[in-house]
């Protein structure tokens, strides 16, 4: 049964793992690095390999890992206080679920958190790894909190933020889609046992984007976005410390 389990989560991996969809601009040298790193190291294991050796556990603080993309990089960047000790920020600029689902056993499970915060699916959308059907988003966020739960970890899933427009693709149904994909995440929250933060109401505005002020490009947060988003999380991460680990399962 084991066996079964991991090639399925092998194989989602792969049905995301397509071709660069992020187009190469020579003066811009992420978009280089990006291109160059899906044949080397897809997941970018590379990125937080020396930083999680270096972690050690601190008396009276439950650890609190955060997964996710650019929108939790750069949260770690400009939080404020809200990024205490024992709050460890795991996000990688562009990163899809396919990749995130990859390094989940490096960035998350390895270091024994109390709860994971799993914020996904923006650059799904974008196919910054191939095009990607909702379902597949879905099988990627559900495989993570399996693997939480199997390991007895909590599990906060996170709305994705709203963006009307993707500046890096252009012409995209953005909001719509978020907004189906949050849909299907509060609901599968539910019924998960997961604890679901809603940044996606917190931050927009009267239709599918952010409010003004609260983005620098309609998809990353400001300063004042993310102290926008910081009590929401401060909600869910106090909700998910009350509640009782799941029931580890898994076999170290």
């Amino acid at each position: 049964m084991r066996t079964i389990y991991v090639a399925v989560a092998f194989a989602t991996v792969l049905a995301g793992a397509g071709a660069a969809q992020i187009a190469i601009d020579p003066k811009n040298q992420w978009t280089v690095d990006w291109n160059n790193r899906l044949g080397t190291d897809f997941a970018f294991l590379a990125r937080y390999r020396a930083d999680n050796a270096r972690l050690v556990p601190i008396p009276g603080r439950p650890r609190i890992v955060f997964m996710g993309d650019s929108i939790t990089e750069g949260w770690v960047n400009l939080s404020g206080n809200f990024f205490t000790l024992g709050r460890i920020g795991r996000g990688i600029g562009g990163q899809t679920t396919p990749q995130m689902l990859a390094r989940f056993r490096a960035d998350v499970i390895d270091l024994k958190p109390a709860v994971v915060h799993i914020m996904a699916g923006t650059n799904d959308i974008a196919g910054n790894t191939g095009p990607m059907t909702p379902q597949e988003t879905q099988g990627n966020i559900r495989s993570m909190v399996e693997l939480a739960h199997a390991h007895g970890i909590r599990v906060i899933l996170a709305s994705i933020p709203p963006a009307d427009i993707f500046p890096w693709k252009p012409g995209l149904d953005t909001g719509t889609r978020i907004a189906a994909m949050n849909t299907w995440l509060r609901a599968y929250a539910a019924r998960s046992g997961c604890v679901y933060a809603d940044y996606w109401n917190a931050l927009r505005n009267d239709g599918l984007g952010m409010r003004d002020g609260l983005s620098s490009d309609h998809v990353h947060p400001t300063k004042a976005g993310y102290a926008i988003m910081a009590p929401v999380g401060e909600r869910a991460i106090k909700q998910a410390l009350a509640m009782p680990a799941p029931r580890k399962t898994a076999v170290d």
